[in-house]
């Protein structure tokens, strides 16, 4: 059985199955998905079953979650969190040593984010793993809401097309990329840096903004930067 701090009591379920339906990833990207063009290029004439598949996902009755665990003993828990008038996709970071799980990012009307810079995302999805999601498209597709970042590299679009040609049935999965990467999720995308060797933004959305009043303790932040970096702690005299 599936059991998150903070939502014991909810009817959580895998959500594993889910990720070999190619509809999945623009449904569950949807909210990265802005405007006509960017629907249109990612669902085609699959609308339909790609609405029927959302009711799915969104199922009062049950919460799908998505695992990934990290080279650190962290896992990263994505859930469809479905309540009644309050849907939306939660983004958790867990330690078996933690009370609680910590919150990433929020996909909802009420948004919290960003959760990630590009380098960590790409760091997260290529850490190798024995359980829960392992392969490494299905890590960056599925992580990539909680991304913002302002400062992408130039290799950024071709990661995402390779991952998008791989799981979906998009047409043109380099316009797609191009489309969520100008997205980013529903916050402005944030600048990012290093404060004592702890990575950091300037989001007025973010947990990670030390400046905000809801961000993360410090000793949080700083092990939560190491694991979505490589999951190795690093030199924190380092700058």
């Amino acid at each position: 059985m599936l059991k998150i701090p903070g939502y014991e009591d909810e009817p959580l379920v895998p959500g594993t199955a889910y990720l070999d339906d190619p509809l999945f990833w623009p449904v569950h990207l949807a909210s990265c998905l802005r405007g006509e063009q960017a629907q249109r290029a990612a669902f085609g004439a699959d609308w339909d079953a790609a609405m029927e598949l959302f009711r799915a996902l969104s199922a009062e009755s049950h919460w799908p979650v998505f695992s990934v665990p990290l080279s650190s003993g962290h896992t990263i828990h994505v859930v469809y969190r479905n309540i009644v008038d309050e849907h939306g996709v939660d983004y958790l970071i867990h330690h078996p040593a933690w009370s609680a799980a910590e919150t990433l990012a929020v996909d909802d009307g009420h948004f919290m984010g960003p959760g990630m810079a590009w380098p960590e995302l790409l760091s997260v999805a290529r850490q190798p793993a024995t359980e829960g999601v392992e392969d490494p498209d299905s890590r960056l597709l599925l992580l990539f809401p909680t991304l913002g970042d302002a400062h992408l590299p130039d290799d950024a679009t071709a990661a995402l097309t390779t991952a998008l040609t791989a799981l979906t049935s998009i047409e043109d999965p380099a316009e797609v990329a191009s489309l969520l990467l100008a997205n980013q999720g529903q916050w402005a995308p944030a600048h990012w840096g290093t404060a004592d060797g702890v990575r950091i933004n300037d989001g007025g959305h973010s947990h990670r903004n030390p400046g905000n009043a809801f961000a993360l303790p410090e000793g949080r932040l700083r092990e939560i930067s190491d694991a979505l970096d490589d999951g190795t702690p690093r030199d924190h005299r380092a700058g």
